[in-house]
């Protein structure tokens, strides 16, 4: 299975990292989480949202941004609502780094200037703000998978109390 990265830098909202934990935990994604945090990884909050799934999670921390950037490479793009294009846009590769920046500030300007090609957004009505992180990963993460054909995923479900062809 090709490998995908989601990259939280600075992430202040325990439950936020939580809900992102749990999708990385279903989806097979890698999750890079890059300091300082406005929380503890112990924090109740931060495991009650994907307290069930932390077994399945394959989590990397690290106290700084310098800190990630020297020890990773690959293809990074960074989720922005300042990007002047749009997710859908870029062919992800294997080894992709989805990057986000904190809840209330997003990604370093300087980064964004310095990677105008790497930077996408998701589409929203004029004046509105942003979508809530979580989300904004979720759909991030699902639109790389798209074009991966949802690589060891499970495709169907079943129902418990019926069969499909029944």
């Amino acid at each position: 299975m090709p490998t995908l990265n989601i990259v939280l830098i600075e992430p202040q909202i325990p439950q936020n990292t939580g809900n992102i934990a749990r999708t990385c935990a279903a989806t097979g994604a890698r999750l890079h989480l890059v300091g300082p945090l406005g929380f503890e990884i112990t924090d109740a909050k931060l495991k009650r949202a994907g307290l069930d799934y932390w077994r399945l999670l394959d989590i990397t921390t690290y106290p700084s941004s310098s800190a990630f950037f020297a020890q990773n490479e690959g293809s990074f793009y960074y989720f922005s609502t300042k990007a002047q294009r749009t997710y859908i846009e870029p062919q992800y590769p294997d080894n992709a780094y989805i990057v986000f920046g904190r809840e209330d500030r997003g990604l370093p300007e300087e980064l964004l200037h310095a990677n105008p090609q790497s930077c996408v957004r998701l589409p929203m009505i004029p004046g509105a703000r942003s979508l809530n992180l979580s989300n904004t990963v979720a759909v991030a993460v699902y639109e790389v998978l798209r074009q991966w054909g949802f690589p060891a995923l499970q495709n169907t479900g079943e129902l418990t109390k019926y069969e499909w062809n029944g």
